[in-house]
Order: C-alpha cells, then structure tokens, then sequence
C-alpha cells in the first residue's frame, strides 16, 4: 500500500521527499525499499489474483451485475477454475462486487369473495420430485412512464423453472389465463404428462376465475389455494417476483412504455431459464436440472424395457 501511495504522488513531489515524509509519520521507508518493490517481479499470488479479478468481472457482467460472491464462485466451478471462498470474498472487496440485495414489497393479490374454494394441497411445503408435479403462479406489477404493466409467472417448484408468463396493462384474469396457455403448450409440445399437476396460487380473484379453473381442469390439473392468506401460502411465486423486480426492472429502469417491459422481461426469462445460477440448484439453471432429469429419465425406462 506504501508503494502505491507513493505511485499516486510522484507526479507531484520527489520520492525522497515523500518517503522522508512517510518515515517521520511513522511509515519508514528508504526510497531503495521504493525502486526495489518497483522492479521486483510480482509474486505468483498476485499474478493469480490479477487473472482471477479479470475472471471474476467477467462472469459478473455476464450476470448484469447481478451475481455476488456465491454465485460468481459457483460459475468459475463450473468453468474449471476452483477458487477458495476467502479468496473470493477478498477479491470482490477489492472490486467492489456486490449482489443483489432483495426486499419486501407491496402485494398485488385482489382476493376473490369468500365462496368455496380450492383445499390448500401444498400446506407452504413447496417441494417436488419430478418435473410438472407442482406449479406455482403468481402477479407481479411494473410502473412505466405510461402507467402500470402486470406480469404474471408460473413456476415449475422441482426445477425452478418458468414454463409460463404474460404481461398486460390489465390485471384480469385473461392475464393469468394466458401465462398458464404458454405452460401448458410448451409442456405438451415436449410430450410431457401433465396428469395430476398440482398448479397452486393464492387467493387472487385471477386464479379462481371459472375459465382458470376450466383451463386447469382440462388440463387434467388439480387447482390448490394458499388457506392463510398470508405471503407464506404462496411464498416460492413470490420470491420469483422479488428476484424479476430486483434483477430486471429496478436494476434497468425507470420504463418509457409496456413494449419495453415485454422485450426485457422476454430477454430475462430466457437467461433466468437458460444461464442463471440458483443456490437451491446447487448452482445450476433450470434448463440443466430439466436435462439431466429427463436423460436419467429415458434411461431409466430403457432399463425397465430391457429387463
């Protein structure tokens, strides 16, 4: 650190003058200490600990300037390059990396009257062992300079996936209904067995519309709705909102109009899908989960035939 103090300053003083100055402050220095720290070669750490910021910065502006430290020490694994936590930590100080940091926020939830409706199937326990048996869905909102853009998800809970969403300046049920279609036709398209799908959501008046319900019903899903009416009933819908407001809207904004909500949110669902990191993954994206359940899948029914 003295001998970049000094680098700072020379510009404008001598270096026998600065390093007389340090020395009767306390920090004693010979200007030949100074020359020999200057053209002694760098110690292999601080080789490795350049290479390694130039690799750190970059994963983290792949990421947006969304990953912290976990996740950036996840991604460099996943490359090949094994760095220690400590060695982490140190480095994205000295950079002055630091993740996204999430909060809470308002809720757009209108509840439906209270008629009969749906048992609570999942009883906050928001697991899954497989691919489409449980989804989660849940409204989101936006304020853009031409007033407010309503987002729907829905979530597949085994891998994180978003197997549907849908933005409107309208929050009716025909947004909801619309997220659900894109689930439901990208899961079909791909053959998958959507029998006895739990598809969960709160006690929105969106998800307990009858053409929801319908929507559900051929589909050969079963609806469940949080029982509390608390955030907790549909708490893992609701951290994905955290995450899209937090790595997306408040982090690009301020929006001029809802075309540019659509395209960003396009843009992010993608890489959330397809590249992002998830800590309860084990830093994997969902598109990874997805592929290797269906590998083991295929090669477990091919077993099952041959035996």
């Amino acid at each position: 650190m003295i001998v970049a103090f000094i680098d700072q300053h020379r510009h404008r003083w001598p270096v026998e003058a600065i390093c007389t100055a340090l020395t009767e402050a306390g920090c004693a220095i010979a200007p030949s200490t100074y020359y020999a720290a200057r053209t002694r070669a760098p110690s292999a750490r601080a080789v490795r600990d350049e290479y390694l910021k130039t690799q750190i910065m970059r994963v983290y502006e792949a990421s947006g300037g969304i990953y912290g430290r976990r996740k950036i020490r996840a991604a460099l694994h996943l490359e090949g390059i094994t760095v220690a936590k400590c060695t982490i930590e140190r480095l994205c100080a000295d950079l002055g990396i630091r993740g996204i940091v999430r909060g809470k926020f308002p809720r757009t939830t209108r509840p439906a009257p209270e008629t009969e409706r749906p048992a609570d199937l999942v009883d906050r326990q928001f697991a899954a062992q497989a691919p489409n048996q449980l989804w989660v869905a849940d409204i989101t909102y936006v304020r853009t300079e031409v007033g407010w853009v309503y987002v729907a998800f829905v979530l597949d809970v085994f891998s994180r996936m978003i197997v549907g969403w849908q933005t409107s300046t309208r929050m009716f049920a025909d947004l909801a209904i619309d997220a659900l279609a894109m689930g439901l036709w990208l899961r079909r398209r791909a053959g998958q067995d959507l029998t006895a799908l739990i598809h969960h959501s709160d006690r929105g008046v969106q998800y307990r519309a009858i053409r929801y319900t319908q929507a559900l019903h051929e589909a050969g899903a079963i609806a469940s709705v949080g029982s509390r009416g608390d955030s907790y009933d549909n708490a893992m819908a609701e951290a994905l909102n955290s995450l899209y407001k937090h790595e997306l809207i408040y982090k690009k904004g301020p929006w001029t109009s809802t075309n540019a909500v659509e395209i960003a949110t396009a843009e992010w669902v993608h890489w959330y899908n397809t590249t992002r990191l998830h800590s309860a993954l084990d830093y994997q994206p969902p598109a990874a989960i997805e592929a290797d359940y269906w590998t083991q899948n295929r090669a477990r029914e091919l077993s099952s035939q041959n035996n």
